[in-house]
Parts: C-alpha cells; structure tokens; sequence
C-alpha cells in the first residue's frame, strides 16, 4: 500500500536569520520559526495524518511538535535519519566566510550528498513500513528535502531558483519497488494557501547546499 510522506522544514532559527550554516549543529527555533511552525500546522490541519515524525535536532523536533499538538496527534518519534546534513568544519560560518577559507570547496568533514541521500532514504523507508498506507508529516531541514526532491526529479530544487521556505511542505509517496520516495508536490500548497507559510527574509538559506 502506498504511504504519503509530507516533509515539512523546520522554522526559521536565528542562524537562519544571520544566514549561518546549521547542519549538524544544533541551533533552536527562534519567535518567528515557532510562528512559521503553528502557520503549516494551521494548513496541515485541512488533511488527515496518521503521526508526525522529526529529526532529532531541537529546530526540527519543535517544529513536528507544533504540528503534532495541532493535528491532535502523539509527539512526533525522531529519526536520526532525518538530520540536516553535516557540513563539517563550514558550519557556523556564513557562504562568503566559507568561500573565503575553502576557495576550491573542499570543506573538511561535509557529509557527501550521496551519503545523505542513502542514509535519508532508508529512514523513509522504516517509518513508511510502521505507518503503511497511512499519511505523515516529516518535519526536517532543508538540505534533506533538497536532496531527495532531486534524486526523485532532478533539476526540480535548483538551490537559487526554488529556495525551500522555512516551514515548507513537500509532498512523496513512497514507492517499496523501486525503494524510493516520488514526489507528488514540490511546495505542496495545501488547497492553495501556502504561500501564507515560511515567509522568505532572505533568499539564500543554507546556502552550502549547492556544492557538491
């Protein structure tokens, strides 16, 4: 049976704001990510889930919280699968900081994409087994839903084309053949309202997530 997969990013934490790459590191949400937060859960409230589920970093697991008190829903089971990906020695550094000390991009200890892609993967593929047939919300981060938007269609998240918004929704089905999540919607609007979610203060969150 087919299993729905909405991955939602976390809300807007204060290195966000300062534009600062998170990765591994963990930075809570901040007022206006816990706004952002209860915003998607007011738009998820408009279909049926089955459980929330989260990242183990405080931002994310917040996040999935939120959305779980609003659904009605227990609090959200973590997945060490799901954590932003680790940018190594690059995080808590700004892009111009980073291009500055890794001018040919080789940043000590940043998890490959492939690497992210694999470990992310599998984790779908456990919660879509516990929860088969049913419908939930992935609160996650960016680099996470990027990576996998593009391994199901590549070239749909161009990193400065298409910036995943602070409490973004993203819509998968889970397809056990092929061991894989297809995406259904990219910034799945939620019966058009989502453009009234994870407003955009800046245009290039995580901004490490374009290199290789």
């Amino acid at each position: 049976m087919t299993t729905l997969l909405y991955l939602v990013r976390h809300g807007e934490t204060d290195w966000n704001a300062q534009r600062r790459i998170q990765g591994s590191t963990d930075i809570p949400l901040n007022a206006t990510g816990r706004s952002q937060a209860a915003a998607t859960a007011l738009l998820l409230g408009r279909r049926r889930f089955d459980a929330v589920v989260a990242s183990p970093l405080s931002r994310a697991a917040e996040t999935g919280a939120i959305i779980a008190a609003h659904l009605g829903l227990p609090a959200p089971t973590t997945y060490a699968g799901l954590a932003e990906r680790s940018y190594g020695e690059a995080e808590g550094l700004t892009d111009t900081e980073v291009a500055e000390r890794y001018p040919d991009d080789d940043v000590p200890g940043r998890e490959s994409r492939a690497a992210l892609v694999a470990r992310a993967t599998e984790t779908l593929a456990e919660i879509a087994v516990r929860y088969d047939a049913g419908a939930v919300v992935v609160a996650t981060h960016g680099a996470v839903i990027r990576s996998l938007v593009n391994e199901a269609a590549p070239g749909t998240a161009d990193r400065y084309a298409t910036p995943i918004r602070n409490g973004s929704v993203h819509a998968f089905r889970w397809d056990p053949e092929r061991f894989r999540a297809e995406l259904v919607r990219f910034d799945d609007p939620i019966d058009e309202l989502s453009e009234q979610t994870g407003e955009e203060p800046f245009e290039r969150q995580n901004p490490l997530e374009q290199r290789s």
